[in-house]
């Protein structure tokens, strides 16, 4: 079983608690168990960081890492590339490495704010999308590809049911 590490910026558990009047720590931690689980990376420690920022500064990040000039809701640093996470997945040798540092995942709440009105989802259910999208990315998922992106937006679905908040009908 592994031992989650979270470096939670408290900025987004205070949105959400002002929000939604929601603790949304166990809910983040369900959200990584899962996905750590579809990948079968059972390793000792398992750490990640979450962090918000204003719109200003997601846009300069984009820009600098995506050559993309405009604000937007998440962006996803992983550490290990898919092939490498796929040799994660409950070898011998990966559980070697008593912990993994999967990367960063940088929210902007103010965008986050706006698509929840646009896509008409509420504020808990973007947050925890948004999580639950830059932590697939984290374990090599994309959705670039047609065949990646089925897959990816699989496992968020089944993420997000898992902790109450699935699918939006549009």
């Amino acid at each position: 079983m592994n031992r989650i590490n979270i470096d939670l910026d408290e900025n987004l558990v205070k949105c959400i608690q002002d929000e939604c009047d929601k603790n949304i720590t166990q809910d983040i931690n369900v959200i990584v168990e899962t996905a750590l689980e579809e990948k079968n990376i059972d390793n000792e420690n398992v750490s990640i960081s979450i962090n918000a920022v204003d719109k200003e500064t997601i846009q300069k990040i984009n820009k600098e890492y995506r050559n993309i000039d405009k604000a937007t809701d998440v962006l996803s640093f992983p550490i290990f590339s898919r092939e490498e996470i796929n040799c994660f997945s409950n070898t011998e040798e990966s559980k070697k490495m008593k912990e993994i540092e999967l990367g960063d995942i940088i929210i902007c709440i103010d965008v986050l704010k706006e698509h929840a009105l646009e896509y008409n989802t509420g504020i808990l259910r973007e947050m925890l999308y948004m999580i639950t999208h830059g932590v697939c990315h984290l374990l090599g998922y994309d959705h670039e590809i047609l065949e990646e992106k089925v897959e990816m937006r699989a496992l968020e679905e089944k993420i997000l049911k898992k902790i109450g908040v699935g699918k939006i009908e549009e």
